[in-house]
């Protein structure tokens, strides 16, 4: 499979690679970023090299795919969006995202993950995108209601961050209730 670039009205959707290490850096080492992303900061660059070594190994065993989020105006890199755990076979995956604070609430990530639902369903013939997030997370939470994410309930112990295991909310959109409510 070759990796697609997707693009929207703002936003380019390109390969994480090796050049954004340290704009990935900047982002997942902030405690408010990863609060509630079911991971510890990232401490070194050095991690943040290893992460992204680990998205191309993923997705070039097709087990995902991640999208650095550049404004198209400036190529700035604000955030990433993804599928994690894809099964072709299997016709599912589930999303995650990130974002630079300096970019929240401006529409970004929703414009983000929108594209990427339009990729899944459309072009790789997803039935079933999941989304894990905290119960407390509510940006992400409203964001996945707004997109016609169903809450299928609690995963109790599910995450395991900062020590200790946490619960998560899971929920998931089929692509039957993408094409009714993308109409």
């Amino acid at each position: 499979m070759e990796f697609q670039v997707l693009k929207t009205e703002r936003l380019e959707l390109v390969q994480v690679s090796k050049k954004h290490t340290e704009s990935y850096f900047d982002i997942m080492s902030r405690d408010e970023v990863t609060k509630y992303y079911g991971m510890d900061s990232l401490k070194t660059i050095e991690d943040a090299e290893s992460m992204i070594e680990s998205m191309h190994n993923t997705f070039e065993n097709n087990k995902g795919m991640r999208w650095a989020i550049l404004l198209q105006n400036t190529e700035t890199f604000v955030g990433t969006v993804g599928l994690n755990n894809l099964n072709l076979r299997g016709k599912k995956a589930e999303i995650g995202y990130e974002l630079h604070p300096l970019y929240w609430n401006k529409g970004i990530t929703t414009e983000a993950v929108k594209e990427v639902l339009r990729f899944s369903f459309e072009e790789l013939q997803l039935f079933r995108l999941g989304a894990v997030t905290y119960p407390q997370n509510e940006p992400s939470i409203y964001l996945l209601q707004r997109l016609g994410f169903k809450n299928e309930g609690l995963l109790r112990g599910y995450l395991y961050q900062n020590q200790q295991n946490h619960d998560a909310c899971a929920f998931s959109l089929l692509r039957t209730e993408w094409k009714q409510a993308s109409r």
